[in-house]
């Protein structure tokens, strides 16, 4: 079987809808501009308490980075919670972690409250330490953590082999907080959950213009547009057009993933077996984790749309044959890629580059958990104006320079990685 381009999420997502493009003038107390984690996690809050809310997106719901998500379901962002202190002080920090900390179980209300398909698991995930540097890395983390009360656990020895399926680590942090979801699903779930509150979405409807017309401003499509007291922008990483300068505060990158058939052989079943998704502590960081079919998949950071197709099995078949050398030679099934936006610091922003309009970029890869939190986050600070229910305070846009050049940078370096793993160079 030739390993295809396709999103499994979308595979595993039969039902998802497809809205209209806007078409005329439209009315409503919140436009909301991007229908992904972020945008529909405003939008039901915004619903919830009694706002009218029109989504604008400019594909589908779930088309950028929330549908093409490993669905890792965690709590905190990358960079450890001391080091968020640092970041941002330790007021503002320790709201942060609190908010995220919180995050997994803010996920979990929303699936049951609205009955989300999205195969969600809630065993937790494990940050898996592939040398001794990343060992005393999560220890770090574990003691921090647990400075916090989070219930977190470092295991090491045959609890470690037993959690993870391979004798490779000898270290694996387990959140019991976190867990994993079909992302696609869980961005489906929420969009249905928004139109069932009554909010208007309406698809393949890309946003022009961004403008103050007296006291609402116009969003307007290449088709119509909406009129509103209050403007989310959530587009993140696949942010389009010249109507914003959000996109000039982050860098793109990437993240692809490969997932193999369904794997019955008793080996694959030795995988991962408590269902906790899992990522590594490399710099070029490797995640693995199963579905709910079985299948494995492998992801790292990088294009691989960029990458042909031999080149993507053949990194895969490398990460499989280190981690899991018991599989039978595996075969991959599909492959996709998601845009993802970072910052210099790794630490994500939020704005409000005038009245009425807020906006967030930044995540860093951590979209499931921080673009629910920040949605519901920007929706309480839209109804009751205080900004207090913000995770943090807002900054001033400043366009980074050389935003194309630290994107190419990034890819290649990923990339080098990536050949030097295929030639056996690193692992």
């Amino acid at each position: 079987m030739p390993l295809r381009e396709e999103c499994l999420w979308e595979k595993l997502t039969p039902q998802r809808p497809d809205h209209s493009a806007l078409n005329g003038e439209v009315k409503a107390d919140v436009c909301v501009i991007g229908a992904g984690f972020t945008g529909l996690s405003a939008a039901v809050h915004l619903l919830e308490q009694g706002k009218t809310v029109c989504v604008l997106e400019a594909h589908r719901a779930g088309h950028g980075g929330s549908g093409r998500n490993v669905g890792l379901v965690n709590a905190g962002m990358w960079i450890p919670p001391d080091e968020i202190e640092a970041g941002f002080g330790e007021a503002v920090g320790s709201q942060l972690n609190r908010m995220l900390g919180a995050a997994p179980a803010l996920v979990f209300s929303l699936v049951d409250k609205y009955n989300i398909d999205c195969q969600l698991r809630r065993e937790g995930t494990l940050h898996m330490a592939h040398n001794a540097r990343g060992e005393a890395d999560l220890r770090s983390r574990e003691e921090q953590w647990k400075r916090r009360g989070a219930p977190v656990e470092l295991l090491t020895g045959q609890a470690c082999e037993q959690a993870t399926g391979t004798k490779k680590i000898a270290a694996a942090l387990l959140d019991r907080r976190a867990g994993t979801l079909n992302p696609m699903g869980y961005t489906t779930g929420l969009a249905n959950a928004a139109k069932r509150l009554g909010g208007q979405l309406f698809d393949h409807s890309p946003v022009t213009r961004l403008e103050r017309q007296g006291q609402l401003w116009s969003v307007q499509t290449a088709q119509g547009s909406v009129l509103a007291s209050q403007v989310v922008i959530a587009s993140n990483a696949y942010t389009e057009g010249d109507w914003t300068e959000l996109k000039r505060n982050f860098f793109p990158g990437y993240y692809y993933q490969v997932a193999s058939v369904p794997l019955t052989e008793d080996a694959a079943q030795e995988i991962l077996p408590g269902g906790q998704g899992s990522w590594d502590t490399r710099q070029v960081l490797s995640s693995i984790r199963r579905d709910k079919d079985g299948r494995l998949l492998l992801g790292s950071l990088g294009n691989g749309n960029q990458k042909p197709t031999w080149f993507l099995k053949a990194w895969a078949d490398r990460v499989q044959q280190h981690y899991f050398p018991n599989l039978k030679p595996v075969e991959w099934e599909c492959t996709w890629t998601g845009r993802i936006a970072f910052t210099p610091d790794h630490l994500m922003r939020l704005f409000e580059p005038a009245p009425g309009i807020v906006a967030v970029t930044g995540y860093n890869g951590r979209g499931v958990t921080t673009g629910t939190v920040v949605g519901k986050a920007f929706a309480d600070y839209l109804c009751n104006g205080n900004p207090q229910a913000l995770p943090i305070p807002f900054a001033p846009m400043q366009p980074l320079a050389g935003v194309g050049l630290r994107s190419c940078l990034y890819e290649a370096g990923f990339s080098l990685y990536h050949a030097g793993q295929c030639l056996r160079i690193v692992i």
